[in-house]
């Protein structure tokens, strides 16, 4: 079974030939949105793989032509559809940075141990990501994602250490 991440959503359609405008989802659209790259493509809960063949970029977000989707009433159609990439298809990451989904679900703990509570999600862009993060009381805490605060990120162990600045698990 394939892992699929998000990377983008169908903002509306672009011009009467088909292409859409991507709303981003990723810290990398130059790879993510390249000419043959293939996106699942998910719209009123199905999922059909499309190749991308051609895409140029729009105050800062990607204008595509999606294989298949040739005229506005096709693109159109797509206006909200979730973007994805099979996850085993990503390259892999440079040192000291994560994809989103690989954190969360870990455990959140102070250096002293003291479960702050577990990652529900990931915000912002890759120079000022925060985790979200879920505590037992139903509350979440908001934690800049930066290596000073972070000071163990291991994904594989399923847990973050933290060493937060007086005051800042009292903010939220």
């Amino acid at each position: 079974m394939n892992d699929f991440l998000l990377v983008g959503r169908v903002a509306r359609a672009h011009g009467n030939r088909g292409q859409v405008i991507v709303n981003l989802d990723t810290d990398f659209p130059d790879a993510r949105f390249a000419v043959g790259e293939v996106l699942h493509v998910g719209v009123g809960g199905r999922v059909e793989a499309r190749r991308i063949e051609s895409v140029r970029f729009h105050q800062g977000r990607p204008v595509i032509a999606l294989e298949g989707v040739d005229n506005m009433d096709a693109a159109e159609a797509l206006a909200g559809a979730e973007l994805k990439m099979v996850a085993a298809d990503l390259a892999p990451l440079p040192e000291g940075t994560f994809y989103h989904h690989d954190l969360v679900g870990c455990e959140v703990r102070d250096r002293s141990g003291h479960l702050v509570g577990r990652v529900i999600g990931v915000e912002g862009t890759m120079e000022r990501s925060r985790l979200v993060v879920g505590t037992a009381d139903g509350g979440e805490q908001l934690i800049p994602l930066v290596a000073e605060i972070c000071v163990e990120v291991n994904p594989a162990a399923r847990v973050i250490v933290v060493d937060p600045p007086e005051g800042l698990l009292d903010l939220n």
